[in-house]
């Protein structure tokens, strides 16, 4: 599956985005602020590409002028969430290397998503999560439309080894509201 957008492309992930992925993910203000260590080298970027990114409805963030990878945007459904979802919702997970922050990229891509996750995949209600010290998450939901539902003060995130509170918002298929 491929979706377009005026400025962007998303696309599934491939190997041969390592060396992108990695100039981007090794910057140690985009990993933790996502939940992940930063990369340590090329070889991780391979793996995690093949072990976490190609996944169903995660996509490769490409900016149409140039081709270049600017980050990750993504469905994650039941069993593969940070949360207990039910069949027809799913999580909302994105991030974006750093030269391409404050340029709405971020809501371009989860429009895109949320608009797919809705019209396409027939999705009930989509999650966000996010560190309750990640403001740019909080504002992009925000505008996404999402609600507070509440505050995790305990989350624990793997891959970090820690455990951290989270704002949880959701965003119901307007078709369903009444």
């Amino acid at each position: 599956m491929r979706l377009e957008t005026e400025r962007l492309v998303l696309r599934p992930w491939e190997k041969s985005d390592a060396e992108a992925l990695y100039e981007i993910a090794k910057d140690p203000r985009v990993g933790p602020a996502a939940g992940w260590k930063p990369h340590q080298n090329l070889a991780e970027s391979y793996r995690v590409i093949g072990d976490v990114l190609i996944a169903p409805e995660n996509y490769a963030i490409i900016l149409k002028a140039t081709g270049e990878l600017l980050g990750s945007m993504g469905l994650r459904f039941p069993g593969d969430s940070n949360l207990p979802l039910q069949k027809g919702e799913a999580e909302l997970g994105g991030w974006l290397g750093v030269p391409y922050w404050g340029q709405e990229y971020a809501l371009e891509a989860a429009r895109a998503i949320v608009q797919h996750g809705f019209d396409e995949l027939g999705l009930s209600r989509i999650y966000g999560c996010s560190f309750t010290d990640n403001e740019k998450s909080d504002r992009l939901q925000a505008k996404l439309g999402f609600r507070y539902r509440r505050t995790e003060e305990h989350h624990y995130c793997p891959q970090l080894d820690v455990y951290r509170p989270v704002n949880v918002r959701v965003l119901v298929n307007p078709e369903l509201e009444i």
